[in-house]
């Protein structure tokens, strides 16, 4: 007779038991690890510009804390902290080359953040685990000042504050979501003072001129060499917007002039020597005419020298950007730079002609810099241009451009964002053999061809077009619409745009289509399944970016003074804010002193009805005291009333069941007080007999 096999069962995983039971959890652990997740959720957006080291040494220790809240286990000793943190610093001083500044700071902070989560001890521990945490969320803004990272931010911030409120709550196992709620009505209660102060606190330049979103995206370049604006061509994020008062421009008008090319070295295309002077030889040439184009514009950091423009915008006051702390200027290539490069987001208003005319008095040094073409260059081009020239005869220079337009239209060119590489001779090879190519391979081209001609030409960078407006009226220009277009010069007429990419690609001009680059594989699902969803929900989340960037990071010290103004100030200044702002915090430190002698006076109704009831009882003759529980009281009022205190003794007992008894915290209603409070004065004596 065989015996059964006994059963092996495989002992439970205790860390799979504590992650299915999490709502059992002890209130340390649950706690810890809601802590530890808020930590992460404020630490990550740090990740994309901190080393490498350090996002894996972040999340190495954190994971590690979070094994030891589960395994209820012991934190490690200061010794091996320590020893991390010496690596750490070791690993800064190697990748930052430095232990001060921006980024050897944040990163210092967020290891510093991670190693503190092992030292949680104390209460005293936790508190300073909370304010690194506050602290290492004002430092997002040292990288980027958008809405999302403001939402990012907000939803941190309500992490460590209902973290901070759990930390004061230290009787029994109060729920997240009660300590979420108290931390956003107390968050809430100060919104009415964070916001008088963000209106009247002082802005200054370099504090409120912090780096913004630049996202390591460059937009256009100094320099241009072929294939560079086609990358370009495949980046969607915003450029610019502007928005149009009264007289809007057609889409073909809409030129935003940019860097000017002039030099050549057979591959790529330099500003001139005399670009960047400070202040021009000569005041700009120009000539406009037609009605004005009054125009409002928000551009991002570029980081270049430069404002691009509604092509063209005179220098006069009435036309001019008005910038406080900037100092731009008009060159005489028509291009308006800047005193230093455009690192954070400006917005200006000024005045534009599409109807202009300029360069008519030129130097003749500067007009044979026009001209030149490095020696021995794509030699099959220069004579192209030469025969072309000597076939047409006398003719002057907008023949010549008029007669390029045609070749190009009847010669079977492509205009594509994907033209293959070219060699060292890339105009030869893009204007007669693969006739593939961007813009900019149009404009090197057809200025190459005035120039071996001997017309006077060059190469001009910017943006052409713009999207449809918003709700708020603003047009979005992004590096997608990035153009290359040409100038040549005429005797007594000055500099003429060409633009060779309108006789291939009109609709790119005169409808603001630029190419669209191939959409990723859930782009191009999503586009599939709802083509205009996608592009809806694009303009509807850069609506909301759009009104942040005005009202929030837009709100300067003029807007400041225009408050001021519309308050009755007639001409406000520095000392008008200054007292608005002392003003203003006297307000709020009033009523919180009000408030505060209020709360104190205060006194919860539960303990103001056992007040009465126990004046009542004294009153009997009961010597009733405020530490003394019900059911004390009801063996009081027993020993000295007897029979006739039955009644009340039996509902103060009552009262110490509902209260204090297992399972019971359901607190008895008004109408008992009043019912216990009558018992009471029963007992009582009459005045006279007492």
């Amino acid at each position: 007779m065989s015996s059964a096999a006994p059963v092996v069962t495989s002992p439970a995983n205790p860390l799979r038991t504590r992650l299915g039971a999490w709502r059992q959890w002890p209130r340390d652990m649950r706690d810890t690890l809601f802590q530890l997740v808020v930590i992460g959720w404020t630490v990550m957006p740090h990740l994309s510009h901190l080393p490498l080291w350090c996002g894996a040494l972040t999340a190495l220790v954190l994971a590690w804390r979070v094994q030891l809240a589960l395994s209820s286990g012991p934190l490690p000793g200061r010794w091996k902290v320590m020893a991390v943190l010496a690596v750490a610093v070791g690993l800064t001083l190697w990748t930052e080359r430095t232990l001060l500044g921006k980024e050897a700071g944040v990163t210092l902070l967020v290891v510093l953040m991670a190693l503190k989560t092992l030292e949680l001890r104390a209460r005293r521990d936790a508190m300073v685990v909370f304010f690194l945490g506050f602290f290492l969320v004002l430092t997002h803004c040292l990288y980027s000042q958008s809405l999302l990272t403001a939402l990012a931010m907000l939803v941190s911030t309500w992490g460590l504050l209902t973290a901070l409120v759990l930390a004061n709550m230290p009787v029994g196992k109060p729920p997240l979501w009660r300590a979420a709620r108290v931390a956003a009505r107390s968050a809430l209660l100060g919104l009415p003072l964070m916001a008088a102060l963000f209106m009247l606190f002082p802005r200054f330049g370099p504090l409120w001129g912090l780096p913004q979103d630049s996202g390591g995206r460059t937009g256009l370049s100094g320099t241009l060499r072929l294939g560079g604006m086609a990358d370009l061509a495949n980046d969607e994020s915003i450029a610019f917007r502007v928005r149009f008062d009264g007289l809007e421009p057609p889409p073909e008008a809409l030129y935003f002039r940019g860097p000017v090319l002039s030099r050549f070295d057979g591959i790529e295309w330099r500003p001139s020597i005399f670009a960047n002077q400070r202040y021009p030889q000569r005041p700009p040439d120009l000539r406009t005419a037609g009605a004005p184009v009054h125009y409002e514009m928000m551009i991002e950091p570029i980081r270049l020298a430069l404002l691009p423009l509604l092509e063209a915008t005179p220098a006069d006051t009435a036309s001019a950007p008005q910038l406080p702390d900037w100092m731009p200027w008009l060159g005489n290539d028509l291009q308006w730079h800047t005193d230093r490069l455009v690192g954070e987001r400006l917005r200006l208003r000024a005045v534009g002609y599409t109807r202009f005319s300029h360069g008519q008095q030129i130097e003749p040094h500067e007009l044979d810099l026009m001209r030149r073409l490095p020696a021995g260059s794509n030699p099959r081009t220069v004579a192209w241009a030469q025969q072309m020239r000597a076939q047409l005869g006398p003719v002057d220079a907008r023949t010549l451009a008029a007669t390029l337009h045609a070749h190009i239209r009847q010669a079977d060119y492509v205009y594509t964002l994907q033209p293959g590489a070219y060699g060292s001779d890339a105009v030869d090879e893009f204007w007669l053999d693969r006739r593939q190519g961007f813009c900019e391979h149009f404009a090197t081209a057809f200025v190459v061809v005035m120039r071996a001609a001997g017309v006077p030409a060059r190469v001009v960078t910017g943006y052409q077009g713009a999207e449809p407006p918003d709700a708020d009226g603003f047009r979005v220009v992004r590096q997608s619409h990035a153009h290359a277009w040409a100038e040549y010069w005429i005797e007594g007429e000055g500099w003429q745009r060409a633009d060779p990419t309108a006789a291939v690609a009109p609709e790119r001009v005169r409808a603001s289509r630029p190419l669209q680059p191939r959409p990723g594989l859930v782009a191009g699902a999503f586009n599939t399944m709802s083509p205009a969803l996608a592009s809806q929900i694009r303009r509807a989340w850069e609506l909301l970016d759009s009104r942040w960037n005005q009202w929030v990071m837009g709100y300067s010290r003029t807007r400041q003074f225009d408050l001021l103004k519309r308050l009755g100030v007639h001409q406000p200044d520095w000392a008008d804010l200054a007292r608005a702002l002392v003003l203003l915090l006297a307000v709020a430190a009033s009523a919180g002193a009000i408030w505060a002698w209020v709360d104190r006076h205060r006194q919860d109704p539960w303990q103001r009805l056992q007040g009465r009831l126990h004046r009542r009882l004294q009153a009997a003759g009961v010597d009733a005291q405020p530490h003394h529980p019900p059911r004390t009281l009801a063996t009081m009022v027993r020993q000295r009333h007897g029979q006739a205190g039955e009644p009340l003794a039996q509902a103060l007992e009552t009262l110490d069941r509902q209260r204090y008894a297992p399972g019971g915290q359901r607190l008895p209603d008004r109408h008992w007080w009043a019912q216990a409070s009558r018992l009471a004065a029963g007992l009582a004596p009459p005045t006279g007999l007492r």
